[in-house]
């Protein structure tokens, strides 16, 4: 009678959880377990008979780890083909266990970003198992362990199964290897890139229902999406996560309390406080319209006063928000909101963390990278007065706010903020036509543009969109500069006693 061939699997994992339970599956199918390091010793601790990787490399675990697993013994073990014969009489010569099963997952690189934690062997082990899938289980991912153990235990491992392992340890590694190559990498655009990104949440859906959609994000990269925690009502859609995102990016720029409305990845309403209750009930005075439906950015933690803000939207003009995300939340103003509208999203996110990176605009075929908006505030000091009325100081603070809330409006831009209170008045976001987008922000503006200021997020072509502003009363007009046609709009704003400041800069958003 022929003895039943041997069967190998190789385990050393950084991510313990569940291990010695695989391992026991491993053992009671008959499966000898190969195992390394921290892995044989926890093996050894729960009763597993484990074989020391020395054992079949005839090589000691040497230099503090480096080498344990790098080995002829074990590639091959791992790497010839059971399909060709002349593989399966070499190995037999050469004395090559055949490893079946490859369990591997690396050192989370972003943790400490150091040389010594970036792993050889492992990323050896689990490409060369990806390569020869359809003889070698790779499992990288502790929540396979259930499914897979069962599968052999049931001797219903498919084709389709093995290649979906493969898929997953690829990627795996391929993200490893990008965290690594960012660490090193000090470039600002190099030759190559990859994206190191890891699925966060699946999300109720894309732009439209019909859609599928799910959140990925850098694991070595702070930031506030990680923290995303739902109190009540709704799971987020992929518009949700992008209001909510674009609202980060709006209340970031300001220490003191600030609030925005979002519509459509747009602010259609941006204040400021001197508590999150008042900057709230300023935001959604911007436009309460366009508030309907809204998602709501907080840059501090939402308390029981501030509910009733969106409590008092709801019953005075029949207003509904759709997401409120705020750093924290008290638990009675939960339970307040819970009250006004039943299916409104409440999310936390702790603390506006945020990592210098770069900004990314997806097209077809690829995508196009560039440096981060910043320096918003050190770009003040090349402001400068064109018109022979100067602003005063309060213009100027204005002016400030002004320009910080235009940076996150969608181009072609123009908004009225109010004269005294850090506040938009009206909103002109989106246009082709600048004039078309002053036009809009006057008119929503309407009772408040006595004395208000204007900003635009780039020059005016013409004097046309100044001379609209002097006709609605505005009192000053912050803009890029640099049209051909400057002098024309230093002209109708000196005519009408209008104090003009071109930053140099622009401002667009798309």
């Amino acid at each position: 009678m022929n003895k039943s061939p041997e069967r190998y699997a190789l385990l050393s994992v950084y991510d313990k959880r569940g291990i010695v339970e695989f391992a026991q599956t491993l053992h009671q199918l008959g499966i000898k377990i190969i195992s390394t390091g921290g892995t044989a010793q926890e093996l050894k601790k729960n009763k597993i008979p484990v074989i020391p990787i020395s054992e079949i490399t005839g090589e000691p675990e040497s230099f503090d780890g480096r080498m344990k697993t790098i080995s002829f013994q074990i590639e091959s073990g791992i790497l010839f083909d059971r399909s060709i014969p002349d593989h399966v009489v070499q190995a037999k010569e050469l004395g090559i266990k055949p490893i079946d099963i490859v369990v591997c997952n690396l050192y989370p690189f972003e943790k400490k970003n150091s040389v010594e934690n970036i792993d050889v062997g492992g990323p050896t082990m689990i490409r060369a198992a990806a390569k020869n899938f359809a003889h070698v289980l790779v499992v990288i991912d502790p929540a396979d362990y259930v499914k897979i153990g069962d599968a052999l235990s049931r001797n219903t491992i498919t084709k389709k199964l093995r290649q979906e392992l493969a898929a997953r340890a690829f990627a795996h590694i391929s993200l490893y290897d990008s965290l690594i190559t960012q660490f090193f990498n000090r470039e600002l655009f190099p030759q190559e890139i990859t994206l190191p990104l890891r699925k966060f949440q699946d999300l109720r859906y894309g732009e439209n229902p019909h859609q599928k959609a799910a959140l990925y994000l850098y694991p070595h990269i702070s930031s506030p999406l990680k923290n995303l925690t739902k109190k009540w009502g709704r799971d987020l859609s992929l518009v949700n996560v992008s209001d909510i995102n674009a609202g980060i990016e709006v209340v970031r720029l300001f220490k003191e309390p600030a609030a925005v409305v979002i519509k459509h990845n747009s602010p259609c309403g941006i204040a400021l406080g001197s508590s999150i209750s008042q900057a709230l009930t300023r935001a959604i005075e911007s436009d309460p319209q366009s508030a309907f439906g809204g998602v709501i950015v907080l840059n501090k933690s939402i308390d029981i006063k501030s509910a009733r803000v969106i409590g008092k939207f709801k019953s005075e003009v029949r207003g509904n928000i759709d997401i409120l995300a705020s750093p924290g939340i008290d638990q009675f103003a939960v339970q307040y909101l819970m009250s006004v509208r039943k299916n409104m999203g409440i999310y936390t996110f702790d603390n506006i963390s945020f990592s210098k990176q770069m900004n990314i605009k997806w097209v077809q075929g690829g995508l196009i990278i560039q440096t981060e908006d910043e320096g918003i505030e050190e770009s003040f000091n090349s402001w400068r007065t064109v018109t022979q009325i100067k602003p005063s100081k309060k213009q100027l603070v204005q002016m400030k706010i002004a320009w910080k809330f235009i940076t996150r409006i969608r181009s072609n831009s123009t908004i009225i903020v109010d004269k005294k209170l850090p506040m938009i008045r009206g909103i002109g976001s989106g246009q082709t036509s600048r004039v078309a987008a002053t036009q809009i922000a006057l008119n929503q503006a309407s009772k408040y543009l006595k004395g208000s200021i204007l900003a635009s997020d780039s020059f005016f072509p013409f004097d046309d969109s100044v001379k609209l502003a002097a006709d609605r009363g505005i009192g000053a007009i912050i803009q890029q500069g640099g049209s051909i046609r400057d002098e024309d709009s230093i002209k109708a704003a000196d005519q009408a006693h209008i104090p003009m400041i071109f930053t140099g800069r622009r401002a667009f958003w798309h």
